[in-house]
């Protein structure tokens, strides 16, 4: 019995992946250009974020479903997402739409768990469980809100949606960190 040959990292599931890093900047000009006070810009710059947002679902169904899980496409995914995210964010707090903390909340949990992730992904993968899935939804539905030029008072609800995410990412991590430190807990002592 022949071993499966390796999956090409040139497959069609890391090529969404790198096309999605390629459009955040894309996106940054598209928030840039439109100040959060044009019309058009915001609408472009929200409808921009959603369709890179969706692809992020499109290119880990493709892997998975066809086989073309890659090393490549497990590091450049989550960067991808941090990316896309974390220029959301920073630029909403630039724009004064939304306040630093959150921002630097939601980034240094998301830094953190990814850089812990990649830490030890030689000995066990963390999936991303339930609630790292519901984060990751109420953080892009969050950004989509606040990007979008919603009138008063339908814009603040894009607010409190980003402070429930801040919340549920800070809860999140917290999970992981936990999880973590269980399973080294019963982890079988090495040294022996």
């Amino acid at each position: 019995m022949t071993a499966d040959p390796p999956v090409s990292p040139w497959n069609i599931a890391n090529v969404v992946t790198v096309a999605r890093i390629f459009l955040v900047p894309v996106f940054a000009v598209f928030v840039v250009l439109s100040g959060m006070e044009h019309t058009g810009w915001r609408v472009a710059a929200c409808l921009l974020f959603v369709f890179i947002s969706a692809t992020d679902f499109v290119d880990g169904w493709l892997a998975r479903s066809r086989g073309l899980v890659t090393d490549f496409g497990k590091l450049a995914d989550p960067i991808a997402d941090k990316a896309l995210i974390g220029t959301a964010l920073v630029l909403l707090s630039y724009y004064g739409a939304l306040p630093w903390w959150v921002t630097v909340v939601i980034l240094v949990r998301e830094l953190g768990i990814t850089v812990w992730r990649m830490t030890i992904r030689n000995r066990t993968v963390v999936a991303a469980d339930r609630g790292g899935k519901l984060k990751t939804v109420l953080q892009i539905t969050a950004v989509s809100w606040m990007l979008f030029p919603w009138p008063a008072p339908l814009d603040a609800a894009g607010l409190w949606l980003m402070y429930a995410a801040a919340i549920l990412t800070v809860l999140t991590g917290m999970d992981y960190l936990w999880k973590a430190f269980k399973s080294r807990e019963s982890e079988p002592n090495r040294s022996s």
